[in-house]
């Protein structure tokens, strides 16, 4: 499976998580869901997502593993880098306390994935 941009690697590891740890069968269902922060719009658009709340540099994903560990995902290809904004919310989360982690493939979210659902 070929992934080739940041919009399909965030859905296929969106699917993996939501179909392996978070359905209503699933033992301490997990949580997976992303933040809106990218993306073109129009200024009316733009000023309201600003207003309410939009930060420039979140995370692609954020992730509540069952064992109650809260981890910020951001998403990029292999040659990607972080902006600038990228940068500064990974430290200001880390100062936090919180998990944030740089992934690049499936393979690898999965070995984090998979590390945290069996994790007390």
């Amino acid at each position: 499976m070929k992934i080739e941009n940041e919009n399909n690697l965030q859905q296929h590891i969106f699917v993996y998580y939501h179909n392996t740890y978070c359905l209503k069968h699933h033992p301490n269902r997990g949580l997976i869901f992303s933040v809106p922060n990218g993306g073109t719009r129009n200024i009316r658009e733009a000023m309201t997502f600003k207003a309410t709340g939009l930060l420039k540099g979140a995370s692609d994903l954020i992730v509540i593993f069952p064992n109650g560990k809260l981890c910020f995902i951001e998403l990029k290809m292999p040659k990607g880098i972080q902006s600038a904004e990228q940068k500064d919310f990974e430290s200001r989360v880390k100062l936090l306390g919180y998990e944030y982690h740089l992934i690049r493939s499936l393979e690898e979210f999965k070995v984090l994935a998979n590390f945290n659902n069996f994790k007390k």
